[in-house]
């Protein structure tokens, strides 16, 4: 059996790995951890929740050990992943000295231009806020010597590929590089291909490999009932529960009808502050609310021990973010639920999703007899009732007023102070308005 004393790690990393009750390294720890002490370049594809972010901490700080200077720098594609990478760099290096600096959106540029000032270790950045230190000239990269790129796949896909490529610019060119991918599309092969020399693929899961422990299915819904179902599934049991949405304002609605209807709800999309993301991912994971709706921002980087149902409320249109939104059950050892809900016009990303995990989803017939399911139906159906009858009924400006067209024109011309001439009106032709003149006097 291999343990983290068989991979070169040192005594106070293996002490730190003790205190943090780290006990049998996963298979990319295996694998990642003594190519990264020994400088080498390395491509690690494994899925989420296999220990990634402790397969290049460690070697990481195994390096950087009594060294002086920014000597590392991390890339991540979210503010919680980057804090969670800050997290284990603070868990891992405190006895070896190595200080992490996080460079993230959402929060001031001050204290982290001042913690750049002192020339931490290890920088751990999103793209976008180091691109404006780097403008400011409150960051230099100019003596790097390891980057690791953690799903390099997810920043590609959210558009930093610019901002990539300008921060790779500014880099030395002798360098180490360690990317790492939950899964490893075309364009992060091609990415790789350029900024790497002579890397180690590790590959301890096929591209497209679910957690094995996450009991899959699949809905299919009308676009009008996900709301229903959501509340039907919610109300078959107790477990944490992570809800992802395609866009903010479907969060917001959403959470907004599970609050009404009781349940601890939190809510974590990027038009959310800094402060208010950060509440809701700590009360998440302490038990203060029991569900966190969410979109593809907490797909990766959410690093909570147990997650017992993940709702996918719209299917991803990149099917890579399948992966990545089941990959937050059934993690490590734990088990846990994937539900998908597919409306008819989500069944050609249900296709592709199967492709890509080469496998059919199970399906699942809706639960109509729940009570919740049918409770929100029969409310649904008669808040829109409400909503037609309220269009259908007079307007504001003639409430008590006859509806029958003639009765209208008859009110409108008596209000004039005359009367309509009914032939001009049958007849079609505009009505004549004469301008009121005085008499002249004679």
């Amino acid at each position: 059996m291999t343990t983290f004393a068989s991979l070169g790690l040192s005594a106070k990393a293996l002490s730190s790995l003790e205190r943090a009750g780290y006990q049998q390294p996963t298979p990319i720890q295996q694998k990642a951890i003594p190519l990264g002490i020994a400088g080498r370049d390395v491509i690690g594809c494994a899925a989420t929740g296999t220990g990634k972010t402790a397969a290049f901490v460690l070697p990481l700080v195994e390096r950087l050990v009594g060294r002086k200077g920014t000597r590392a720098l991390v890339l991540a594609p979210t503010r919680e992943l980057a804090v969670q990478i800050g997290e284990h760099l603070a868990m891992f290096g405190r006895t070896g000295g190595v200080r992490g600096a996080v460079v993230i959106g959402g929060v001031g540029m001050d204290l982290q231009a001042r913690e750049l000032r002192e020339h931490r270790e290890v920088v751990i950045a999103t793209p976008g806020r180091l691109i404006d230190h780097l403008d400011r000239g409150s960051a230099s990269l100019t003596e790097i010597e390891i980057l690791i790129l953690d799903e390099a796949d997810r920043m590609l896909d959210m558009g930093f590929k610019p901002q990539l490529e300008r921060i790779l610019a500014r880099l030395p060119k002798a360098r180490q590089t360690m990317l790492f991918s939950a899964t490893m599309a075309g364009e992060v092969a091609e990415f790789a291909r350029r900024h790497l020399r002579s890397p180690e693929k590790i590959e301890v899961a096929r591209s497209g490999t679910v957690a094995e422990r996450a009991d899959q299915k699949v809905f299919h819904v009308p676009e009008h009932e996900k709301t229903a179902l959501a509340l039907a599934l919610l109300a078959e049991g107790s477990e944490s529960t992570l809800i992802f949405t395609r866009t903010k304002r479907r969060a917001d609605r959403l959470a907004k009808v599970l609050t009404r209807a009781g349940h601890d709800v939190a809510r974590l999309h990027a038009d959310r502050s800094q402060s208010q993301r950060r509440n809701a991912l700590e009360g998440f994971k302490d038990g203060s609310y029991r569900v966190l709706v969410a979109t593809d921002i907490a797909a990766r980087g959410l690093d909570v021990e147990e997650i017992g149902h993940v709702i996918l409320f719209d299917l991803p249109h990149v099917a890579e973010d399948y992966v990545h939104r089941v990959g937050r059950t059934a993690r490590a050892a734990a088990s846990g639920k994937a539900s998908s809900f597919c409306s008819p016009l989500e069944r050609p990303l249900l296709r592709d999703i199967e492709r890509l995990i080469r496998r059919a989803i199970p399906t699942r017939e809706l639960p109509r007899e729940s009570p919740a399911f049918r409770e929100a139906v029969a409310r649904q159906a008669q808040a829109q009732a409400e909503e037609r009858h309220a269009k259908s009924g007079p307007s504001r400006r003639h409430a008590g007023r006859s509806t029958e067209p003639g009765a209208q024109r008859e009110t409108s011309g008596s209000q004039r102070g005359g009367t309509r001439r009914p032939e001009a009106q049958e007849a079609g032709k505009p009505r004549r308005v004469r301008s009121w003149r005085p008499r002249r006097c004679r």
